[in-house]
C-alpha cells in the first residue's frame, strides 16, 4: 500500500498542495490549496482507489474502502508530508487566505457555506461509524435472542432481564448513552476548538448530579410536554435526560467554535493555554445547561414530531417517500440529522419507524452495486470488479453505502434510475405491509434483519429492492456507449500488449540483432498470387476523412483527459465551423443515442469509429441535436448523421471540439491524426495502417 499512498499524494498535486487531510470509514478527505490541479481519472486509476469525488471549496475525497486507515497512516508517514507539516503559522494563514479567496470567487463560492454545514454534520458522526456499527450488531444479537424466545423483550423497560443478559445489554447502551459526549468531541474538533473542552461542557448535563437536581424541581408544561424545572440562583433550569441526544452537542459546538477563536484573538499567546479553556468553559457550561441544551432537545423533538405526523397520517406514503429521497440526501450529508431523529424516536417513543423504509434504499443501493459487479465479471473488467466486490461486502455485511455511492454510483449517472426503481418497489411493499418498527438504532444490513418487528415483510421488501436494482443495472448497463467503448479499448489494448510480449521474436541465426520476418505460409489451394494479394491488403493504409468542417487538432488539445490521453482511442479532434456531422465512409451505425452527442460506426474497411460531438454534451439531453440515423442503419459516405447547434452548446458552457477516434486501434499497427488549419467533409484527417 506504500506505493498507493505515494501515488495518491502525487496525483492530488503533491504534499505542497495539501492543506489538511482526514479520513472517515471509507474515504480520504483532502483540503487542497488548488483543487483544479487534480485529474480525477488519474486518481481513480491508482490501484486500491475505488473512486474519487471533487467537491466545492477545493475539497477532494478519495474512496479507499476498508483499508482507508492504513492508507491514511502511510500517507502521513511519507517524508514529503512530514516536511510539509512543518510549515510556519504564517504560511498556514496564507494558505487559508488563498482558499478563502478561491471560495469567494466563481460559482463554487456561492455554495461553500452549504458544504461547510454538511461537512460539520458529517465529521461529527463519521468517526463514530465503527462504534455505532459494533453496537448495532449487539442490538441485532439481543433481538435474535428475543425472537427465538431465549430472553424476554429486551427493548421493553417493564421487562426485567436476567443479570447476565442485563450485562450483555450494556454492550450497546454504552455507545448510545454516551453518544452526546462523542459527538461533542468530534464537533468541537471540527470547529477548531479543544475537543476535550467540548467534551467537558457537554458532560455537565450528563452527570448523575445534574439529574439529581430534578428531585427539587417542579413540573411545568412547555410545548405540550411536562418538564422538570429547578431554579438555580433564581434562573430556571430545565432538567432533561440527555443520553442519546445529538442535537444539543451539535449546537453547543457551533457556539463554542466562534467563542474559542475569539478568545484566542484577544488573549495573549503566552497565557492562552490557561485562560482560553477556562473562559470558554465559564461561558459554555451555564449556556449549555440553561439554554443550548434545552433548545437542542426541542429542535430534535419538533423535527421528530414532524416526521411522526407524516407517518401517522399515512404510513403508506411515508414508506415510499423515505427510500426515494435517501439517494439524494446521503450525498449531501442530510441523512445524519435523520439518524439523530431515529435515536430520538427510540428514546421518546421506544421504537423508530424510519429505519425500515431506509433499508429499502440501502438494499437498492447494494443491488445496483451487485449489478455492476456482474457486468464487470462478464467484461473481465478487473478494476471495476474489485471496486464493486469491496463495496458490496461493505454494504451487505456492514450496512455502509458510501463505498457503493462514491466509488461507483455517483460516477455513472445511468445507475440512479435503477436504484430509484428498487427504492420505489421496496417502499411500496413496506407501505402495503403497514410499515416497520425497530426498537434500536441499527445499520441496515443482512446481519441486522432480526432487529425489525416484521421480519418476513422486511425481507421481502429489501429483496425486491435489491434484485430490482440489480436486474435493471444488468439490463440497461451502468455505462454510456462511449464509456463502454473506453473499457473495451483499454481491455483490447492490454490483451494486445500481453500477446505481443508473449510472442517469441524471430531472429537471424547469424545476426542476433536483425529480425527476420517469417515467410507467409501457403496452404493447399492457396496460390502465390493470393498470398501476395493478402499481404498487400494487410499492410495497406486506410484513410479516414473528416465528418464535418472545421480545424483538425491533435487529440492532446481535447479538453477532456479521457479523450486527450488516448484511453478511448487515437485519432483527431475537429473544432467545427459548421453544424452537420456526416458519415466519413460507407458503414453501419453501431450506437446512436437519442441525445445525438455521440455516434459509433463500423466502417466497411474494418475501422470502428467514435464521433463525439462536443465535450460533456450528453448533459444537454438532446437539446440542440437533430439526429438523422439510428443504431443498425446502413450509411454511405457523406450521409448526415446529426445536425447540431453550436451556439446552444457554447451557451451551456461546453466545448464544441469533436473527438473522432478509432476505437479498435489495437487491430492496426498505427493510427495517426492529421492536424490542419481547415478541413471539410471528405478531407483526410486520420491514417490507419494495418
Amino acid at each position: 500500500m506504500s506505493t498507493t499512498a505515494a501515488d495518491i499524494v502525487k496525483a492530488v498535486g503533491g504534499a505542497e498542495n495539501i492543506s489538511s487531510m482526514t479520513h472517515c470509514a471509507t474515504r480520504l478527505r483532502f483540503q487542497l490549496k488548488d483543487g483544479s490541479a487534480v485529474s480525477t481519472p488519474t486518481v481513480e486509476a491508482i490501484p486500491g482507489v475505488m473512486g474519487a469525488v471533487p467537491q466545492s471549496g477545493d475539497r477532494y475525497q478519495v474512496v479507499i474502502g476498508g483499508a482507508v486507515t492504513t492508507v491514511y497512516n502511510e500517507i502521513m508517514a511519507l517524508p514529503d508530508m512530514a516536511a510539509e507539516g512543518q510549515a510556519s503559522a504564517s504560511e498556514q494563514q496564507s494558505d487559508a487566505d488563498v482558499k478563502a479567496a478561491a471560495r469567494s470567487g466563481g460559482p463554487r463560492g456561492k455554495f461553500s457555506w452549504l458544504d461547510n454545514f454538511f461537512e460539520f454534520l458529517s465529521d461529527s458522526f463519521r468517526p463514530l461509524i465503527g462504534a455505532l456499527l459494533g453496537a448495532s450488531l449487539f442490538i441485532t444479537f439481543m433481538s435474535l435472542m428475543a425472537t427465538t424466545g431465549v430472553i424476554g423483550n429486551w427493548a421493553d423497560p417493564t421487562v426485567t432481564l436476567p443479570v447476565s443478559w442485563q450485562f450483555v445489554n450494556l454492550a450497546w447502551k454504552t455507545v448510545f448513552y454516551f453518544l452526546p459526549l462523542m459527538v461533542a468531541y468530534n464537533a468541537s474538533k471540527k470547529v477548531g476548538a479543544d475537543p476535550w473542552v467540548g467534551f467537558a461542557v457537554m458532560a455537565i448535563v450528563m452527570l448523575p448530579g445534574f439529574s439529581d437536581l430534578g428531585k427539587a424541581a417542579h413540573t411545568a408544561s412547555i410545548a405540550g410536554s411536562d418538564v422538570s424545572i429547578v431554579h438555580i440562583f433564581g434562573l430556571p433550569l430545565t432538567i432533561f435526560d440527555y443520553g442519546q441526544q445529538v442535537f444539543p452537542p451539535l449546537l453547543m459546538a457551533a457556539v463554542l467554535g466562534p467563542l474559542w477563536r475569539g478568545l484566542k484573538k484577544i488573549i495573549a499567546e503566552n497565557v492562552q493555554l490557561i485562560f482560553v479553556p477556562f473562559l470558554a468553559m465559564l461561558v459554555m457550561l451555564p449556556l449549555t445547561a440553561f439554554i443550548i441544551g434545552p433548545i437542542g432537545v426541542y429542535v430534535g423533538a419538533y423535527l421528530a414530531q414532524g416526521l411522526s405526523a407524516v407517518n401517522n397520517f399515512s404510513p403508506f406514503i411515508f414508506a415510499i417517500v423515505i427510500p426515494l429521497i435517501y439517494p439524494f440526501m446521503v450525498p449531501l450529508g442530510l441523512h445524519w440529522p435523520i439518524n439523530a431523529i431515529m435515536l430520538l424516536n427510540i428514546q421518546t417513543l421506544g421504537y423508530d419507524f424510519i429505519q425500515g423504509p431506509m433499508g429499502a434504499w440501502n438494499f437498492a443501493c447494494f443491488g445496483a452495486t451487485a449489478g455492476v459487479m456482474v457486468i464487470a465479471m462478464r467484461d473481465k473488467d478487473k478494476q471495476m470488479r474489485v471496486t464493486a466486490t469491496g463495496a458490496l461486502v461493505a454494504g451487505l455485511v456492514g450496512g455502509i453505502s458510501e463505498p457503493s455511492l462514491y466509488g461507483i454510483h455517483l460516477r455513472f449517472k445511468r445507475i440512479y434510475p435503477s436504484i430509484l426503481a428498487g427504492c420505489l418497489l421496496g417502499g411500496l411493499i413496506i407501505g402495503i405491509g403497514g410499515g416497520l418498527h425497530t426498537s434500536a438504532f441499527v445499520f441496515t444490513s443482512l446481519l441486522t434483519i432480526p432487529a425489525f418487528n416484521k421480519i418476513p415483510l422486511y425481507c421481502i421488501a429489501i429483496a425486491a429492492a435489491f434484485f430490482t436494482a440489480m436486474a435493471l443495472v444488468i439490463i440497461r448497463d451502468y455505462r454510456t456507449p462511449e464509456e463502454r467503448a473506453e473499457v473495451k479499448a483499454a481491455k483490447a489494448a492490454q490483451e494486445a500488449q500481453e500477446a505481443e510480449e508473449s510472442r517469441p521474436e524471430a531472429v537471424s541465426p547469424t545476426s542476433p540483432d536483425v529480425a527476420v520476418a517469417p515467410a507467409p505460409s501457403t496452404h493447399p489451394g492457396t496460390t502465390a498470387t493470393a498470398v501476395a494479394e493478402r499481404t498487400t491488403t494487410e499492410t495497406a493504409t486506410i484513410t479516414v476523412t473528416s465528418p464535418l468542417e472545421g480545424r483538425s487538432l491533435p487529440i492532446t488539445e481535447i479538453p477532456d483527459p479521457v479523450f486527450s490521453t488516448g484511453v478511448v482511442g487515437q485519432g483527431i479532434a475537429i473544432d467545427p465551423t459548421n453544424d452537420t456531422v456526416v458519415s466519413p465512409a460507407d458503414g453501419t451505425i453501431v450506437t446512436a443515442p437519442d441525445s445525438g452527442h455521440a455516434f459509433g460506426l463500423k466502417l466497411d474497411d474494418g475501422v470502428e469509429l467514435l464521433i463525439h460531438v462536443g465535450i460533456d454534451t450528453v448533459e444537454l439531453g438532446g437539446k440542440g441535436f437533430d439526429v438523422k440515423v439510428a443504431a443498425g442503419d446502413r450509411v454511405t459516405a457523406g450521409q448526415p448523421l446529426v445536425v447540431f447547434d453550436r451556439q446552444i452548446i457554447a451557451d451551456a458552457g461546453y466545448s464544441n471540439i469533436t473527438p473522432v477516434l478509432v476505437t479498435n486501434g489495437y487491430e492496426f499497427s498505427e493510427v495517426a491524426g492529421i492536424p490542419a488549419d481547415a478541413v471539410s467533409a471528405g478531407t483526410p484527417v486520420i491514417t490507419v495502417t494495418r
